[in-house]
């Protein structure tokens, strides 16, 4: 079993940032890779980004390709989404979660994802 945490949250006005954190309770080693999704009211979870643990490689969907960047410290087991240029429609709930979906044909699909975390809501207004 592993625990993924999730932090850092908010609400904040369009065109600002914002970096949430996801602290895994096991070495993230373990896990291929790790991932950030978000879920908007009354729509379904999405894919935001991926990176894979070791190489770091890492993929984004387009909606949010050029301001937010996935990193890890493997130091602190956690994953980092710098959120930049914040727009309304980023409004969700934000989840961290792991697991081997790591190439560019799967990392967005949640069947490829073994553990997830609780969530962190994230709100941004116009």
């Amino acid at each position: 079993q592993v625990q993924l945490v999730e932090s850092g949250g908010g609400s904040v006005q369009a065109g600002g940032s914002l970096r949430l954190s996801c602290t895994a309770s096991k070495y993230i080693y373990w896990s291929k890779c790790m991932a950030w999704f978000r879920r908007a009211p009354g729509e379904e979870r999405e894919g935001v980004a991926v990176i894979r643990t070791i190489g770091g490689s890492t993929y984004y969907s387009d909606s949010v390709k050029g301001r937010f960047t996935i990193s890890q410290d493997s130091a602190k087991n956690t994953v980092y989404l710098q959120m930049n240029s914040l727009k309304p429609e980023d409004t969700a709930m934000y989840y961290c979660a792991t697991g081997d979906g790591c190439d560019s044909s799967r990392w967005s699909r949640e069947y490829y994802y073994t553990y997830w975390g609780q969530g962190t809501q994230v709100t941004v207004s116009s």
